[in-house]
């Protein structure tokens, strides 16, 4: 893989040679959460830590990615064993202690790369926050989003996005260790509220995923491919490199 600067690697000597050039810190954020019979629960932090790397390469040497904060906003999967969640605003004192201590390097333009959609609400709060208080640039996106035209291209199933064909192939292009690929299923989706409850509604409000499936998944899993999983994650990188040379 090309060089990119990556914190937990690094000795002091070699990245304050790095802030020579470093212009932005990418910071990999996911979950600790079930997903489904076929997919470890590090799944989220893992991606986020991969696509976060692969960032930082393409804009070497402007990027440096920091160690990644592995649990996010998940308390609709708590009822599903192992999962671990972060209050939003213990997430948020998270990030605004990380940004503090970067701005103290001299970095004053933050992106967190986030790989649950869980944490997508509390990162809009603290890019308000944080960039008021401690006076930096602080963005955010999701890890694939910006690739949704091959998404709508490649995945036939209506409801997807945890666990899912979308999800599993980009596991199997970045880090194939975290499927079991001989215990792929499809979502087992029971109708109850959250169909009222789901984007684009009239209505918002939360609840718990096996109200929505009863396996912890959705979308359909078998359908994943590795060659999927490589256009969402290759067009979404170049796409956001782009984003981040033009912010800077």
């Amino acid at each position: 893989m090309t060089t990119a600067y990556r914190l937990t690697e690094m000795t002091w000597p070699e990245v304050k040679e790095a802030l020579r050039t470093v212009r932005i810190a990418v910071i990999p954020l996911g979950a600790h959460e079930q997903h489904g019979p076929h997919m470890n629960e590090s799944c989220d932090a893992v991606l986020a830590e991969e696509m976060a790397v692969r960032l930082a390469a393409k804009l070497f040497p402007v990027a440096i990615v920091t160690p990644t904060i592995n649990m996010g906003v998940s308390p609709h999967h708590l009822h599903f064993p192992g999962t671990i969640s972060l209050q939003p605003s213990t997430l948020i004192a998270v990030l605004r202690d990380m940004v503090h201590s970067l701005k103290r390097h001299g970095i004053e333009n933050v992106l967190v790369l986030n790989a649950h959609g869980g944490n997508q609400n509390t990162l809009a709060v603290a890019a308000e926050t944080i960039t008021q208080e401690l006076g930096i640039r602080f963005y955010y996106a999701k890890t694939t989003a910006s690739a949704k035209d091959v998404m709508d291209r490649t995945i036939s199933s209506k409801l997807y996005g945890h666990s899912c064909e979308r999800e599993v192939s980009e596991a199997l292009y970045l880090a194939p260790r975290l499927v079991r690929e001989d215990r792929l299923e499809k979502g087992d989706i029971q109708e109850g509220r959250w169909r009222k409850l789901r984007p684009g509604s009239p209505l918002q409000g939360f609840y718990y995923y096996e109200e929505m499936t009863r396996n912890g998944c959705i979308g359909d899993a078998t359908q994943a491919s590795r060659a999927i999983g490589e256009e969402i994650v290759e067009t979404a990188l170049v796409r956001l490199a782009e984003a981040v040379r033009e912010v800077l």
